[in-house]
């Protein structure tokens, strides 16, 4: 009877969970595919690397929803079990409302399990990898966002290129339009070339080429004395360096990492994810003492309630968080007292859900006599 009892307060609880957090994710999943979208359209990013970079961030996206679907779905499935008077069957039939906390808190400890396994290592590791491949985009040439038959840039930096050829990724029929500094003096130059290709020499060195073939170089302004035409068969421009570094901010290192860190950044980010892990079940607590409704409230009565309940607790977390890396608030202190602020509310309202204080004591029933009803 126990087990079959929590495999179906469980079920009823974790389909719902991933239900919400699946809908919740889509929603944030189309907002930044928009957003990355509108790089790819502004020439900034490759297609390529849309859906590799949105997929490592799906991690830490399902890290944040988490807690909020676990008591959404906790509210709205005991909710159900209310109006439906099955929990009024529940409690007829020997369970007790702490023993129902037991079940809600077994629940919450599978639910915290995920969360501690996203963010202790998912959810670092993965940003760590989307962190490597955002290197990799801006390593790229600007070159390789060129989208063929079409003028890029502004002003007199506007680059041109006809088609590409299928096979050796040539340049065919190219454009380019640049200016450069000479004593203080802007000289435009357009060059035009049959055709173009990029070149690395140095692996090491990460010296980029582009070498123009079959074409002509204009340098200068039309008219002026220091004007000058070059023809050439082969000419080759080296491309800035753009190799960059590997950022080391917290939210990418391993959790292992952070422990051993002394860096008040880093110890900001290690409370921030035991945090996480630490806010399930006592907003499982939170949500069992709200959910409790009659069939004439419906289940949605304690909803707005409990779900300002739980924003203030995360606001509170962000908060903290935010004075911890900017030193407002103690290292020592850091996140606990929040968790343990909402321990103390959690507490109160499962106190009175279970009703272990009575406001008002029964009277005992008046003895009237056996005269008063006698002939």
């Amino acid at each position: 009877m126990t087990l079959r009892l929590f495999r179906y307060l469980a079920k009823e609880v974790l389909v719902s969970t991933a239900g919400v957090t699946l809908i919740l994710l889509l929603v944030i999943l189309s907002g930044r595919f928009s957003f990355y979208l509108g790089q790819i359209a502004d020439g900034n990013m490759t297609f390529k690397f849309l859906f590799i970079i949105l997929g490592y961030h799906i991690p830490s996206f399902v890290q944040m929803i988490l807690p909020l679907a676990f008591f959404l779905s906790l509210l709205l499935a005991f909710g159900r079990l209310y109006i439906e008077n099955e929990m009024s069957v529940l409690f007829s039939s020997g369970i007790s409302k702490i023993k129902l906390a037991g079940y809600t808190l077994g629940i919450a400890l599978i639910v915290s399990v995920i969360s501690a396994t996203l963010n202790l290592w998912l959810a670092p590791f993965s940003e760590h990898r989307a962190a490597e491949a955002s290197l990799a985009q801006d390593q790229l040439s600007a070159f390789v966002f060129l989208k063929p038959g079409r003028f890029e840039g502004n002003g007199q930096r506007t680059t041109y290129i006809d088609s590409f050829t299928p096979k050796e990724g040539w340049m065919n029929q190219v454009f380019l339009s640049d200016v450069i500094r000479n004593k203080n003096t802007s000289i435009p130059v357009q060059t035009f070339a049959a055709y173009a290709e990029q070149i690395r020499v140095s692996e090491q060195a990460g010296k980029n080429y582009l070498v123009f073939k079959n074409g002509t170089r204009y340098e200068g302004k039309p008219g002026t004395a220091n004007y000058r035409v070059t023809q050439f068969d082969t000419y080759a421009v080296r491309m800035a360096n753009q190799e960059k570094e590997l950022t080391n901010e917290s939210y990418i290192q391993p959790t292992l990492y952070l422990i051993k860190s002394s860096d008040l950044l880093d110890k900001a980010e290690l409370q921030w994810r035991i945090s996480l892990v630490i806010i399930i079940p006592i907003l499982a607590i939170i949500g069992l003492s709200l959910s409790q409704v009659n069939p004439r409230q419906g289940r949605f009565f304690k909803m707005l309630p409990a779900i300002l309940l739980m924003i203030s607790y995360i606001a509170m977390l962000i908060w903290g968080r935010t004075g911890l890396e900017k030193g407002n608030l103690p290292i020592s202190l850091g996140l606990w007292w929040i968790h343990g602020v909402f321990i103390l509310i959690a507490a109160a309202l499962f106190i009175q859900f279970n009703q272990v204080f009575e406001r008002h004591k029964a009277r005992p029933p008046i003895d009237t006599g056996s005269d008063e009803n006698s002939l």
